[in-house]
């Protein structure tokens, strides 16, 4: 089955057409923030943590707040548990922030060989099935092991840039893709007749 524009919904057509200056100051921003993160990975880093921290605190507060409100609801203990950790996890990366950027870096290492062994083994079963296209894939594999290597290797300097680089990249595709959706819909926007 291939998608075209009319499978659209004409509801998010038209949502897209008539905010597609919304979507363009969006996607110009994070391409600017995205080339930031770039260009000064450990600021980026930094933030990360510190923005996580933030999260981790808040959570584990409305957590543990919402866990005595419900006190007699089963799963009091894991509840409070839950909201305890979240609690410590953020006052860690906020009091100690160049610590969890490491933590955080080897979190990212671990996912990038997980997930570099399952796109290896999920390529060579498509290989096995004689699909199209497996190689795609078995090289997305290795560079997810290569990056998993260089990091681990260059570790602790590698910690200061390979979160906010990660991050800066992943910005600047999400921008360029909401530029991309504003100028289309702005293509699609219906011609206004001048008032006579």
């Amino acid at each position: 089955m291939t998608w075209n524009q009319t499978d659209l919904d004409p509801g998010v057509r038209a949502s897209v057409r008539d905010h597609w200056k919304l979507f363009l100051v969006e996607g110009i921003l994070l391409v600017i923030l995205g080339c930031l993160a770039i260009i000064v990975p450990a600021v980026a880093s930094l933030a990360v943590a510190i923005v996580l921290g933030w999260l981790f605190l808040v959570s584990g507060l409305v957590g543990l707040i919402t866990t005595f409100m419900m006190r007699n609801l089963p799963g009091f203990w894991w509840s409070l548990v839950s909201g305890v950790l979240g609690i410590l996890a953020g006052v860690v990366l906020l009091a100690w922030p160049v610590a969890g950027v490491l933590s955080l870096t080897l979190v990212l290492i671990v996912f990038f060989v997980v997930e570099g062994f399952a796109s290896i083994m999920y390529a060579l079963e498509h290989r096995r099935e004689l699909s199209g296209r497996w190689e795609w894939m078995l090289a997305s594999g290795i560079i997810d092991l290569i990056l998993a290597a260089i990091i681990l290797a260059g570790l602790p300097g590698t910690a200061a840039w390979a979160i906010g680089l990660i991050v800066g990249i992943n910005m600047l595709f999400g921008g360029s893709s909401l530029i991309a959706m504003a100028l289309h819909g702005r293509a699609n926007e219906p011609v206004r007749s001048a008032p006579a």
